[in-house]
């Protein structure tokens, strides 16, 4: 069987995407767009992957590591110039190289692997990816002879009209012969007039020399799309964010408004579970079955059980259990755990706490730097005052609790098992368990206050 490898050309900075970020790092869908195309060549039998990086290189190997060997491209002087610097790492051995741009974060794996079968059945010293529009415009034309093969690339600016007219147009990604790769970007000139080696001209030197060129059409056009401004960003996050929905339906997922719901290429869900409108989903988030999501729900790198319903709320870095209530209007902020059946209602706060099996907090609280054990009732207003200025402490609230409403249990401290909290009380010391405590001013009623205080007039 032919060994197989791939180069990914990911050095250039994209002065046209006007951002501090390296271009192949930008996200689509919550993934680098380079990583979108290593994980998609990760899906074939390629013996050996090299990412040419240069602008960012650090930053770039870093989302990469363990996943791609590097080769430095330490200044840009075009694709031709990339490709050689994996010379080291591949040019020796025999077999198919596939050369592909880090801004396609579109490509899929199976187009890969058809246009890699393609070219060993052809026989082909290099298979040009092409793809049909009925915008061609700027695009490199592919004009074939009689059997088929290509006879050359034609760019739009040397055109005759009768060329202009064909639709079927080079995308950039390429697979070639190995050795016959590595010989031929030897004889590539740069004498032009941005004077960078140009990829391109290998298939033209190949075709001078006699070679098979061949060329394999992709039927989804979209996925060819090339990232080069904000505008072709967007465009790829729209199609992505499609593609990952229908993935997540044709799994059994019901997603009640495709086109308003944001999911992230790293999410998993259950079957059976629905999100609604407004929901985004982000990061390395994990969903279970016969859940509700939404609408207008936020989640992220957040794990969430069976059963559980979160609605308008927002929950980050958590892990939320089974047959769980949040919302609406809830807000569960980084390294929080919460236990199976757990009710959070609206307007309640939980950050950096665990909440244990079965316990409440239906409304208007803040839960902070807390662990509440099982079966906890905290009424509505009550907070834990975890930081002094300076520190933050720890509350404990152990199991079968009951805080009444508007409650400030001071940290650091403890409430024992079974306790009772009296409604607007400020607790200050640890409370023993199966116990009330009572923490506030006595009530006092002046009898004829507002008679005496006209009679003062």
């Amino acid at each position: 069987m032919t060994k197989r490898y791939a180069v990914i050309l990911a050095a250039g900075q994209g002065t046209r995407m006007k951002s501090k970020l390296y271009k192949v790092l930008h996200p689509v869908c919550g993934k680098p767009m380079v990583e979108h195309v290593v994980d998609q060549i990760s899906t074939l039998n390629i013996e050996k992957t090299v990412t040419i990086i240069g602008h960012g290189a650090e930053l770039v190997k870093s989302h990469l590591e363990g996943k791609s060997d590097f080769a430095l491209q330490e200044e840009q002087l075009g694709t031709a110039h990339a490709v050689m610097q994996s010379e080291d790492v591949l040019g020796n051995l025999d077999g198919t190289t596939l050369v592909v741009c880090g801004d396609t974060p579109l490509i899929k794996g199976e187009t890969m692997e058809a246009l890699v079968k393609h070219h060993e059945e052809q026989g082909a010293k290099a298979t040009i990816l092409t793809g049909h529009t009925e915008s061609p415009d700027g695009y490199g034309r592919i004009i074939r002879n009689d059997s088929g093969l290509v006879e050359r690339i034609v760019e739009h600016k040397d055109a005759s009209e009768a060329e202009r007219k064909v639709k079927e147009i080079n995308t950039g990604t390429y697979c070639f012969d190995n050795k016959a790769l590595f010989n031929t970007l030897k004889k590539v000139s740069n004498d032009n007039v941005q004077g960078e080696y140009y990829l391109p001209d290998v298939i033209e030197i190949l075709q001078t020399e006699g070679e098979i060129v061949s060329a394999y059409q992709t039927s989804d056009f979209d996925e060819t799309l090339g990232v080069n401004d904000r505008v072709a960003l967007s465009q790829a996050e729209t199609t992505m964010k499609k593609r990952i929905n229908e993935q997540h339906m044709r799994n059994g997922v019901t997603i009640q408004d495709p086109a308003n719901t944001y999911i992230d290429a790293g999410v998993t869900i259950g079957r059976d579970t629905v999100i609604l409108p407004g929901t985004v989903i982000k990061g390395n988030s994990s969903i279970g079955e016969d859940s509700f999501i939404g609408p207008n729900t936020e989640v992220m790198d957040s794990t969430i059980g069976d059963r559980t319903v979160v609605k308008q709320s927002v929950a980050h870095n958590s892990a939320i259990g089974s047959d769980v209530q949040i919302g609406p209007f809830a807000h569960i902020r980084p390294d929080s755990t919460i236990a199976d059946e757990v009710k959070i209602g609206n307007f309640v706060e939980i950050k950096k706490a665990a909440f244990g099996k079965g316990s409440k907090a239906s409304h208007l609280s803040y839960i902070g730097d807390a662990e509440v054990g099982s079966d906890v009732n905290i009424g509505c207003g009550s907070i834990t005052v975890n930081y002094d200025g300076k520190n933050k402490h720890l509350t404990q609230i152990e199991d079968g609790v009951f805080v009444g409403c508007n409650s400030n249990l001071v940290a650091p401290v403890k409430v024992g098992k079974g306790a009772y909290i009296a409604a607007g009380s400020t607790i200050t010391e640890d409370v023993p368990g199966e116990s009330l405590s009572i923490a506030r001013a006595r009530q006092v009623n002046k009898e004829n206050y507002v008679q005496n205080l006209n009679h003062k007039k």
